[in-house]
């Protein structure tokens, strides 16, 4: 669906890739887009529970949860 009219719900098509730098950087300067990329966002460690050195959770299925 990226290449769908979100007015009208028309199929879209491409007629241009636009490669040379200069270009772009006239058409964004034009539209007042930022020249740089976006900054990207820190890189995370695993999930807590794929950690190797965390402890596993004992439960017990059998037990009722009522007591």
């Amino acid at each position: 669906m990226p290449l769908t009219c979100p007015n009208y719900w028309a199929d879209r098509r491409i007629i241009a890739f636009i490669i040379e730098a200069m270009a772009v950087h006239d058409i964004l300067a034009h539209l007042g887009e930022p020249m740089s990329p976006p900054r990207m966002a820190p890189v995370r460690g695993p999930p807590f529970w794929e950690m190797s050195d965390a402890a596993p959770i004992e439960c017990d299925l059998q037990a009722d949860p009522r007591r």
